[in-house]
């Protein structure tokens, strides 16, 4: 049976990233300064740099693809919730290069912001914590047990 759960809007927060900042590294930053541990985050922007994941789900692990160029972030989709009791983000990512071509993936941290405005909605309801999943080998959100 699959996880369903009601949450409500408790407070929404729009700003702006620290050129320069770690774009994963600093919206996790800011989650934990605002308590934020269930939650949805959008941006949009540019960054310098990208480190993008893509899962191998036959090897089960991650193989990160590092961008050394300026890309557009056309969009960022996310989610916060709990992993061993810490606040964690966990993103995805897509941009384009300066010839429109879009890539995406799994947003890893030593992605550099050029330039990032952000959404962070927080959310009222019972905590989602991260627990590792057998079947895929990642650790997801609980699924209810029927």
């Amino acid at each position: 049976m699959s996880l369903v759960q009601s949450v409500e809007s408790k407070a929404i927060y729009m700003g702006r990233l620290s050129h320069g900042c770690d774009l994963l590294m600093e919206l996790t930053r800011i989650c934990e300064e605002k308590n934020i541990t269930l939650g949805k985050i959008t941006a949009i922007g540019a960054v310098k740099k990208a480190v993008l994941g893509y899962y191998n789900t036959d090897k089960f692990e991650y193989e990160d693809h590092i961008i050394n160029e300026p890309m557009e972030l056309l969009n960022l989709t996310g989610n916060v919730s709990l992993k061993d009791g810490k606040t964690m983000v966990h993103c995805h990512v897509t941009l384009s290069d300066k010839s429109g071509k879009a890539l995406g993936g799994h947003l890893f941290p030593e992605t550099i912001v050029f330039a990032c405005e952000y959404i962070i909605e927080k959310f009222d309801g019972n905590k989602l914590s991260r627990e590792f999943d057998k079947e895929t080998g990642l650790a997801l959100w609980p699924v209810e047990k029927s």
